[in-house]
């Protein structure tokens, strides 16, 4: 089946949906211990890694490399995502029961925007050799943005789409015990704070489409290995999101890892526009080593 095929993307994004509604169904059942978490996250890790393979086979050796630093490299951009799902949904005080069914989707439409996103990017770098410059000062100023506080900067009380919402919609001050997003009282529709969440959710995975796409694009132009790394990234979200909230900590060099990467990221984007070309397997051992860096020195907080 060639890759770039109608029936290769259905068949594929048939089984994204499957592994989703299994991740659904799996924490409607059961309780979200620190224990079932990280099984999880151990397993939708080696699903995405684990499909390389598949990448190594249709692309050899090059395109591989630069799916597994794909790969790690948005799921390490991920965490910043989790962690301002974390505040969102402290700021609101989500019931825990509602806050599976609104990760996911946010997962669904994470995976929307990257898709756009990754298209739109891919094309523009292939019709303009100026937004080399763009994407690649969007990357250097992505990683002083981290720099400086990254996702701890976020204030879900100043996101403005929240705000117009709350201005201009029937809010209710409850939520629903059913978790809806709307609900009807004396033939009038309102809207619950659960609909606001997911507004800020969705705003929030804009945003880092807007990181997380040059720096993917900065690793690979084929469409083909950005997007897949990217969804087998965002995949294990709402499980990475579980774990971080059962106590653990934030890693405190993590960010300043991350914010160097991005740097070297948006570099070597600009320097391709000269010709030079960053071996992918540079890539991928900086980013391996900031992984690890991170792990060795970092303390809880």
């Amino acid at each position: 089946m060639e890759v770039t095929s109608p029936l290769f993307w259905l068949a594929f994004h048939i089984l994204i949906a499957v592994f989703l509604i299994i991740d659904l169904r799996h924490y409607k059942r059961t309780e979200m211990s620190f224990k079932d978490s990280l099984k999880w996250v151990s397993i939708w890790i080696a699903v995405g890694l684990s499909f390389s393979a598949y990448v190594f086979y249709i692309y050899g050796t090059e395109e591989f490399v630069k799916y597994i630093t794909g790969y790690i490299t948005e799921y390490m951009l991920s965490m910043d995502n989790i962690f301002v799902f974390l505040a969102i949904f402290t700021y609101f005080a989500v019931p825990y029961k509602s806050r599976p069914f609104v990760l996911f989707l946010g997962i669904i439409f994470a995976a929307i925007f990257r898709a756009l996103f990754i298209f739109i990017g891919v094309a523009l770098l292939e019709r303009f050799h100026w937004m080399t410059y763009v994407f690649g000062a969007v990357l250097i100023y992505s990683g002083y943005k981290m720099a400086k506080g990254g996702a701890e900067s976020v204030d879900p009380s100043k996101n403005r789409i929240v705000q117009l919402a709350k201005k201009f919609l029937p809010i209710l001050p409850e939520y629903d015990e059913r978790g809806s997003f709307v609900v009807r009282r004396n033939n009038t529709l309102y809207f619950t704070p659960l609909f606001l969440v997911l507004l800020a959710i969705e705003t929030t995975d804009i945003m880092f489409a807007f990181d997380s796409v040059p720096a993917v694009l900065a690793i690979t132009r084929e469409f083909f290995t950005a997007y897949t790394s990217n969804i087998m990234a965002i995949l294990g979200l709402r499980s990475l999101y579980f774990l971080l909230e059962h106590g653990v900590k934030k890693l405190k060099t993590l960010g300043r890892g991350l914010a160097i990467y991005l740097f070297y990221l948006g570099v070597a984007f600009i320097l391709t526009a000269f010709g030079i070309d960053v071996p992918s397997w540079v890539s991928l051992l900086l980013i391996i080593a900031i992984l690890l860096g991170s792990f060795l020195t970092s303390k809880e907080e």
